[in-house]
């Protein structure tokens, strides 16, 4: 019992500390979608700093603790998320991988780099590297109390218990009681919807990732005693943490703490008490990458993958479609200039040097296949270099000769990349990642521990081969034979991706439910993928080791792997020719630094921070940089000489501004509908009637708080129509392009709404509509127009201002944070207390069930939910997408209602639908997009039925022939200009 007692107490000690990890790693995760692989080395960056205040400088234990946890780590935090973090969460996941494994390496090194700094300045600093046994925040040394026989507890570890369970109680209140908190939790349940309410979700990510350092700080201080300052402790502290942040799903902080206190708990017991596996050198320490990888296949759930177009989208290949000189001719000349260089003007030092950059270019190579071509990210690589080295110094010190035992290591790597894949293969992303560190630190601490395999310290002779008059222990031989094996797996991995195997590899990349559709085994090629990379990994690592004629089991361990993917991946890791510059680059850089810049091991290490702001910007590698930002040059310069002069010019079907004046009424933009035999020109307005717009004070917003909405009402606009109605309009979509990923959808379109209007977009699916409600809400930026808020140019405005400016979207589907209670939804939107009850009179059902969380609503409650507090707090202007998608016909015309209600009291609503039936009923105007464009936009009136139908069926709204220009005056009207087309 006692022992049992001891298990408990110690595991809750390195539980807190997982906690306290997990904690962070959730908060960060949640707010930016960014897990951060380098939360650990934070945390050791910030212990080796508290160090050095308290034993080097003389510091007070408390003093230097609350100057690491609370200025140096939240203020680490902040500046990596402007620097790096919020750059990176716009990019693919491998790059956001690679980039946080950079600073892994780097911030520990940036420390220690300091440090020698200092102390070659004479400060007081002491010797930080791998130092155990260091005091912590408690007395030094530390204090014990006996709680029965044989069980005791010491200060360091009731510190760690005490200010564990008080940050708990702080992170609380702080999520469940404050405002702040509610607006986190608002931008983890949904980020995009956050911004479109007017909150910068960028200052949330900030506020989440200080106080994600700030834990990460405060676990460093508290683990100081426990693991002294070594950077590998540290690191692998954070990838058991991982498994607790997994069992919160990367979304649920309490789950996350209680899974962290749990783990440590677990890891103790089962170390103490597996009798069976005391005869397996390394078990008990591989345990907590055992409850990883265990804990990540049962608790990680596999995304949706129906309805994905595309996982991560490659950029276009500027050489795509280049003949073969164009795209190798650069890389064979260098090629035979190294060939040449070996024999000529290289010393014998830089041809080893070159060598050994070629050798390990092999091994980069790997990457090549599963991450660039496979878009899997493989952290197991090392193991796999490490295994078959080790199988081919057992099979050469048998007498096998040296080609034998190559093909045989090959052979096993690619089995244990076989085996890696078959249990990993249903992961993807972060936790594919995970899973296969984990299984490479398995391998490190149980695998290559095996007598017969390591080989004792000294591990195994690997001779170079000769094979003939070649003798390649020459390094000049060696060199030329590696440049020629080099250009061999460069031009099959190239010639792979252009084959129909590598076209369903890229289909599989891309979008793996259409390609599964296409007949193609998605589980099937990631495994060829994985074993093909394994293999090449394995038949390079041989020859690396050739190179150093020796391996041991600690030559390549898993934090090497991680190194190497960085260096090849900040390279370019798409295209095999920049895995090769990586492997020479990783050679040759260090030598260069240490002769010309500093002696220093850090400092090379460093330069991973800025491979990481490189990738945060270039996610595609500093090769691929210059190409690709030509071909963007190359392609605006044709897209801009291909625009038309003058960006006020009206563009599109049936819709049309001109400057029209109101007496008493400044000067706007009006709106006008164009109705000439097959296109004509109207100054002032149309033969179609219309009316004009003027607007008065609508009284002030109900529930307080914000700016007046302009109440519209009608006035006698004669035959000036709508063109020459001269009101300035609420919001105008002004000759808008836009598009994805470099395709166009919107094409010149021409839209605007005015205070106490609904403007109905109809059309078909794929005509553009929730594209046009994105443009104008500021999700989307155009690449050709203008967007108007009453009248002010808002083009270059985000989401957040937009939204700050009044302009409103209700998106597709629900405009509701599911995870938040109804009570909580509304104090968003209304932090008043009177403003919420006043929408429980209105709404009795919504106040009956205000501690449910939203997610369990009815699809018209939650409508309801998404649209009452504008009853309460109107806004300038309302865009919805789809408000009737999935709703009863009875909630459709409830919603239909409040929507007329809002447009009563002055807001302008701009409203896309699929069906037409229902919302003609309450159109003022009505436009019909095809194909991206305007079909045809006029009053609500004017609509026929034919017009309709054609505009359903993608077909021209017009048939006619000629030009035709039609003048007219109008009451209250100026002159404008519309353009349109006709029947």
């Amino acid at each position: 019992m006692g022992d049992l007692l001891v298990f408990v107490l110690s595991g809750l000690v390195s539980g807190a500390l997982y906690a306290l990890l997990a904690t962070g790693l959730v908060l960060s995760y949640s707010a930016s979608g960014l897990f951060n692989f380098a939360h650990g080395a934070t945390a050791y960056l910030c212990a080796l700093t508290f160090h050095e205040l308290h034993s080097g400088l003389g510091w007070p234990a408390v003093p230097a603790a609350l100057v690491v946890v609370c200025v140096l780590a939240p203020g680490l935090g902040w500046g990596l998320d402007r620097l790096m973090f919020r750059r990176l969460a716009r990019v693919g996941e491998s790059a956001q991988i690679v980039a946080t494994i950079g600073l892994l390496v780097a911030l520990p090194a940036a420390g220690l780099w300091i440090v020698e700094l200092l102390d070659a300045a004479g400060a007081p600093v002491k010797p930080a590297e791998n130092q155990f046994g260091l005091p912590g925040v408690g007395p030094s040394p530390a204090r014990s109390w006996q709680l029965a026989e044989g069980v005791g507890v010491d200060s360091d570890q009731l510190i760690t218990w005490v200010v564990t369970a008080v940050v708990a109680v702080a992170l609380w209140v702080l999520l469940r009681h404050t405002r702040t908190g509610l607006l986190l939790r608002a931008a983890v349940d949904n980020r995009s919807l956050t911004e479109l309410r007017g909150i910068s979700a960028d200052r949330l990510s900030s506020l989440a990732w200080m106080i994600a350092s700030g834990l990460a700080g405060l676990a460093g201080v508290l683990a100081t005693p426990l693991l002294g300052l070594s950077a590998h402790d540290f690191t692998l502290f954070l990838f058991v943490s991982a498994t607790a942040a997994v069992i919160g799903r990367f979304a649920s902080v309490p789950l996350a703490f209680a899974g962290g206190l749990g783990l440590g708990v677990v890891q103790n017991l089962v170390a103490g008490y597996a009798s069976f596996a005391e005869g397996i050198t390394g078990f008990r320490t591989a345990v907590p990458f055992l409850i990883l990888f265990g804990g990540l296949l049962a608790l990680t759930r596999r995304a949706r993958a129906a309805g994905v177009s595309a996982v991560e989208t490659p950029p276009v290949d500027p050489l795509d479609g280049a003949s073969w000189r164009r795209r190798w001719g650069v890389w064979a000349v260098a090629a035979g200039l190294l060939c040449v260089a070996f024999y000529t003007v290289t010393t014998p030092f830089w041809s080893g040097l070159l060598a050994q950059g070629l050798a390990v270019s092999l091994v980069f190579l790997s990457f090549t296949v599963v991450t660039g071509l496979g878009a899997m990210v493989s952290l197991a690589q090392a193991t796999f270099v490490t295994g078959a080295a080790l199988v081919a110094g057992v099979l050469m010190s048998r007498g096998w000769p040296f080609g034998a035992a190559l093909v045989a290591g090959t052979l096993v790597a690619a089995a244990l990349g076989a085996v890696v894949a078959l249990p990993a293969l249903r992961l993807g992303g972060r936790s594919l990642a995970l899973a296969t560190l984990a299984l490479a630190f398995l391998a490190d601490q149980v695998l290559f521990q095996m007598r017969w395999l390591r080989g004792g310290d000294a591990g195994w002779p690997i001779p170079r081969p000769v094979f003939g008059p070649v003798d390649l222990s020459d390094d000049r031989a060696l060199g030329v034979a590696l440049v020629v094996l080099v250009a061999v797996v460069a031009a099959g991995l190239s010639a792979l991706r252009n084959s129909p195997s590598g076209r369903a590899m890229l289909a599989v990349r891309s979008a793996p439910a259409a390609a599964m559709a296409s007949g193609v085994s998605v589980l099937r090629t990631k495994l060829l993928l994985f074993t093909l990379s394994a293999g090449l990994a394995g038949f390079g690592g041989v020859l690396y080791a050739s190179y150093n004629t020796r391996i041991t089991a600690t030559d390549f361990t898993a934090m090497t792997g991680l190194v190497w993917l960085a260096v090849v991946v900040a390279a370019g890791v798409r295209r095999p020719q920049y895995a090769v510059v990586a492997g020479l680059v990783f050679a040759v850089a260090p030598r260069l630094m240490a002769d010309w810049v500093t002696e220093s091991a850090h400092l090379p290490v460093i330069l991973f921070v800025l491979a990481g702001l490189a990738l945060a910007n270039d996610p595609d590698g500093y090769c691929a940089a210059p190409a690709l930002r030509r071909a963007k040059r190359r392609a605006a310069a044709l897209a801009g000489a291909g625009r038309p002069a003058g960006a006020e010019e009206a563009v599109g079907a049936g819709t049309g501004r001109g400057a029209g004046s109101v007496p008493g009424q400044p000067t706007g933009a009006g709106h006008g509908t164009g109705g000439g035999a097959g296109g004509g020109k109207a100054s002032g307005g149309d033969g179609g009637g219309g009316r004009a717009v003027e607007t008065v004070p609508a009284g002030g917003w109900r529930g307080g708080g914000a700016p007046d909405v302009p109440r519209a009402r009608e006035r006698d606009g004669g035959d000036g129509g709508a063109g020459g109605g001269g009101v300035r309009a609420a919001l105008e979509l002004c000759g808008v392009s836009a598009g994805y990923d470099g395709g166009t959808v919107l094409h010149g379109v021409d839209l605007a709404v005015r205070h106490g209007e609904i403007l109905a977009v109809l059309g078909p699916n794929g005509a553009g509509k929730s594209t046009a409600c994105r443009v104008a809400a500021g999700l989307l930026p155009v690449t050709g127009g203008a967007v108007r808020v009453a009248g002010r140019d808002a083009t270059r405005d985000g989401a957040v201002r937009r939204s700050r400016a009044g302009v409103l979207l209700a998106p597709e589907g629900r405009g509701i944070f599911p995870s938040l209670t109804i009570e909580e939804n509304l104090a968003l939107r209304l932090p008043e207390a009177d403003g919420r009850a006043a929408v429980y009179d209105r709404f009795p059902r919504l106040g009956e069930r205000r501690a449910v969380v939203a997610g369990a609503l009815s699809g018209g409650e939650q409508q309801m939910l998404a649209l009452a507090p504008l009853l309460q707090r109107p806004p300038r202007v309302l865009i919805a997408d789809e408000p009737s998608l999935g709703l009863a016909p009875r909630v459709v015309d409830e919603v239909y209602a409040l929507l007329v209600e809002l447009r009563d009291a002055g807001c302008a609503l701009l409203l896309v639908e699929e069906k037409a039936a229902g919302i003609l009923g309450v159109a003022d105007t009505v436009a019909y997009l095809a194909r991206g464009r305007v079909a045809w936009c006029g009053p609500r009136a004017e609509v026929e039925a034919d017009r309709l139908t054609e505009a359903y069926l993608g077909l021209a709204a017009g048939s006619g022939a000629g030009t035709g220009t039609d003048t007219g005056q109008g009451t209250d009207t100026g002159q404008g200009t519309a353009t349109g087309s006709g029947t």
